[in-house]
């Protein structure tokens, strides 16, 4: 798969159908969405490795690699330097829809413009700093297994789980949606040392109303199941039949009592015509 060329012009809806919520609506096959707001930044485009584009912050301290042709379809991450290890990242499967990615990578664009490095403060002492949105949008806290803490979505099709104190566990938080499975499992894990806000922006893309433009033979049956679709272009009013337009039609006048038809040869009093003068002689 060739790797995405950001959009920098606007382009019509790539889709017949909005879908609602967007975390049901998978990936499209490409990443501009994620790649949009970073569009500005140094593009890589590599011939070998795991990533066919890598796009960096100027100065290389933010990387955002993808994988066009691989389960883990995003690895996202941020160093203190250019050529230091990473200190925290964000590994995104190939079933996420991009517009999720796009709220990491927009945050992540308005923090190095910032220039005060807050893509590498550290995380919040509270997990429930960066799952503040969800809980906010009505998701609730599910049982979990002891060390974690999971919240649920309200129409249960999408989640967070959080390791707040379990060691053998790498991950620090999960963002899921979907049902379970190789095709329709979305997940976005982050290190436990990310950054609050960076999750907490994420998290906000799974509450955002806003629906997806997808084509509907590429979405996963199991999707479409549950998600709500709408056409992108609304199908035409109906024709109007004889029997709607009948009331529409104006009431002739009616014609006069004693009025003479056009066609009549009769004269009528009125007509008749004036006496004529008495010749002189």
């Amino acid at each position: 798969m060739p790797a995405p060329a950001p959009r920098t012009t606007a382009t019509p809806v790539d889709g017949d159908v909005y879908v609602t919520p967007r975390y049901l609506a998978g990936s499209p096959g490409y990443g501009d969405a994620g790649f949009a707001p970073v569009a500005h930044w140094p593009h890589h485009h590599l011939d070998e490795g795991p990533h066919q584009l890598v796009v960096t912050s100027p100065d290389h301290r933010i990387r955002i690699g993808w994988a066009g042709d691989d389960y883990d379809l995003w690895t996202i991450s941020a160093a203190p330097d250019a050529v230091s290890g990473p200190q925290w990242t964000a590994i995104v499967n190939q079933n996420t829809p991009p517009e999720l990615v796009a709220a990491l990578t927009a945050t992540l664009a308005q923090d190095w413009a910032a220039g005060q490095d807050r893509f590498l403060a550290a995380p919040s002492v509270y997990w429930a700093d960066s799952v503040a949105p969800l809980a906010a949008a009505g998701w609730e806290r599910t049982g979990a297994e002891r060390g974690t803490v999971e919240l649920a979505a309200p129409d249960g099709n999408a989640g967070v789980c959080i390791n707040i104190s379990r060691r053998d566990l790498e991950d620090g938080t999960q963002l899921w949606a979907g049902p379970p499975g190789w095709g329709t499992r979305a997940e976005i894990t982050f290190t436990p040392r990310t950054p609050s806000h960076l999750i907490a922006a994420t998290a906000a893309a799974f509450t955002d109303p806003t629906p997806a433009a997808r084509w509907r033979e590429s979405l996963h049956p199991k999707l479409t199941a549950r998600a709500s679709l709408a056409p992108v272009v609304p199908p035409r009013p109906p024709v109007p039949t004889p029997r709607d337009l009948r009331p529409r039609l104006g009431v002739r006048p009616p014609v006069p009592v004693g009025s003479v038809p056009r066609w009549s040869t009769a004269t009528t009093h009125s007509a008749a015509l004036p006496a004529r003068a008495a010749a002189r002689r």
